[in-house]
């Protein structure tokens, strides 16, 4: 891999975190593409999205992915 990125997102929620990452694991395994590569892990109360991927443009692609649904499920979880 040539292109890697991490991103920490905080959330003030325990639940909202868990209920997210529970929502976005089954994406991750097995990947998409093989240009990219997607871990999904928790560090408090941050949750940590580190990408890697073979070029930036893979990269950019599988990042705008992930935020998009995180952005989606944090969404409809503010509305519940």
């Amino acid at each position: 891999m040539k292109a890697k990125a991490t991103v920490r997102l905080q959330f003030s929620s325990e639940k909202h975190l868990a209920a997210l990452i529970n929502a976005l694991k089954p994406e991750t395994n097995p990947p998409a593409t093989k240009r990219s590569k997607v871990l999904l892990t928790r560090d408090s109360q941050f949750l940590v999205l580190t990408v890697e991927a073979s070029d930036t443009v893979a990269l950019r692609a599988a990042l705008n992915a992930y935020l998009r649904w995180i952005n989606s499920v944090f969404s409809v979880l503010e509305t519940l």
